[in-house]
């Protein structure tokens, strides 16, 4: 059983919805405080906000204990290749399933595919980018912040499936000297995209970890803002 989303209601009225999940051993509440700030200049009133919970699952990397996790990791050693083996492709799977429902809720609910942007931190921008990419509908846009793209030597055949997004615009965003999901996975995930032809930036902040600054926090609020034009307004000069 799945815990429900922490929900951030539109402030003003209801039109656009960004989905941003958490990484590894975190909670939706973990960003409830960037959320907060993405809102503070009153851009992104008409959108509601989704900060999922992750279900408990043992992890491999952390000698089999308990946490809050989208998929099971076995290594996070600063290796590409440890990170890159024996990967989790049921569980990414699963994931991907229940992102696409968080989805599919919203549409039912009235959002259109085109205002609904899906984004998250470390493992859950990782999930964001694999589901946004692969997912049935046509989103706004898609954001990975510390992130890398999973299942990805398999990622062609699952294209052929759904290849919705290819002119999507994605924002990924990487510390220059991140010692967890190593800079240069980052890298490559957004070199293979962009060989491919997918619509997609990457920024990079020297000196920056495996974390978040509020350079990159702007840089979001910009890119919502961007994708999630306000829809009030455009109504009012008609």
């Amino acid at each position: 059983m799945r815990s429900q989303p922490l929900l951030f209601p539109a402030a003003a009225k209801h039109t656009a919805t960004v989905i941003f999940v958490h990484g590894l051993g975190d909670t939706g509440h973990g960003w409830a405080s960037a959320v907060e700030n993405w809102r503070r200049r009153q851009r992104l009133d008409e959108v509601k906000f989704i900060l999922p919970h992750a279900p408990r699952l043992p992890i491999t990397a952390a000698g089999g204990m308990a946490m809050p996790g989208w998929f099971d990791i076995a290594a996070l050693n600063g290796r590409i290749e440890d990170i890159r083996a024996h990967q989790d492709e049921n569980g990414i799977l699963q994931t991907r399933d229940y992102f696409n429902g968080l989805i599919q809720a919203e549409i039912d609910s009235g959002i259109p595919a085109n205002r609904i942007v899906l984004g998250g931190f470390s493992q859950g921008g990782a999930m964001s980018l694999f589901t946004g990419l692969t997912a049935k509908v046509k989103l706004a846009g898609i954001i990975g912040l510390s992130s890398w793209l999973p299942l990805d030597a398999k990622f062609p055949n699952f294209l052929k499936e759904d290849d919705q997004n290819h002119d999507t615009p994605i924002l990924m965003c990487h510390g220059a000297v991140d010692p967890v999901v190593p800079t240069a996975f980052g890298k490559e995930s957004y070199e293979m995209l962009k060989s491919q032809g997918f619509k997609v930036t990457m920024k990079m902040y020297p000196g920056m970890a495996h974390s978040a600054c509020l350079e990159e926090l702007d840089e979001v609020e910009s890119f919502l803002g961007a994708q999630l034009p306000k829809q009030d307004e455009k109504k009012s000069e008609l």
